[in-house]
């Protein structure tokens, strides 16, 4: 089986050197490349054979964002996971916006990076677990905020199933409805708040203070 091709771009080394170490520890994993910046991994692209890139927000030079949206439109088959910390929530939607598939926070467990670049790789969204808990949590506390979007309370449900990373089928036997119910929620979901995709939706309730991080 052909190995997943990954270049990391942060601009701390020593973070670099052990997410390099254990990546490449997959046997399904290699990684093809690293940049310290996001002009370094503009260059690295245009030579290096890529699949996903795990891409730190905040590098010196060129941040994340403008990365991502030039890496995308050079080589739009690459698909781009986000590295975070805490307090990075304001540029969330911007890496969405741009084309990120996915968050991970930089603390996260090396199972969870797996768990990540395999869903995206299958062209899913994801994001650390430990952040959709936070999210979830904050779903459940602000309905005030959440009605004033026009969401319904079994809207509102299925949106908390969607952080939980569940299906439209798994929902479904969760809440005792049919998943044509749940596919027409998610639909509804989806262009209440004008999302693209899952990733888009939930970062459309942080940037609308429907939910905080």
């Amino acid at each position: 089986m052909e190995k997943i091709r990954i270049i990391i771009a942060d601009d701390h080394q020593l973070f670099r050197n052990g997410l390099k170490i254990l990546l490449n520890s997959f046997p399904e994993f290699e990684v093809a490349g690293e940049a310290s910046n996001g002009n370094e991994f503009l260059e690295l692209i245009k030579t290096v054979k890529t699949d996903i890139v795990l891409m730190d927000i905040n590098m010196p030079d060129m941040n994340g964002i403008d990365a991502t949206r030039k890496g995308l439109k050079a080589n739009p088959e690459i698909c781009i996971i986000a590295l975070s910390m805490y307090g990075e929530e304001e540029y969330y939607y911007k890496m969405v916006d741009a084309g990120a598939k996915g968050f991970l926070l930089k603390d996260s467990d090396i199972s969870e990076v797996k768990e990540a670049i395999l869903t995206v790789m299958k062209g899913g969204s994801y994001f650390s677990q430990e952040l959709l808990y936070h999210v979830i949590q904050k779903i459940k506390h602000r309905e005030q905020e959440t009605k004033s979007a026009n969401l319904s309370k079994r809207e509102r449900e299925i949106l908390a199933k969607i952080c939980e990373g569940l299906s439209n089928q798994e929902i479904a036997e969760t809440l005792f409805i049919s998943k044509r119910t749940v596919d027409k929620h998610r639909a509804n979901l989806l262009g209440k708040t004008n999302s693209k995709n899952t990733a888009s939706l939930i970062l459309f309730a942080i940037k609308n203070k429907l939910i905080e991080i």
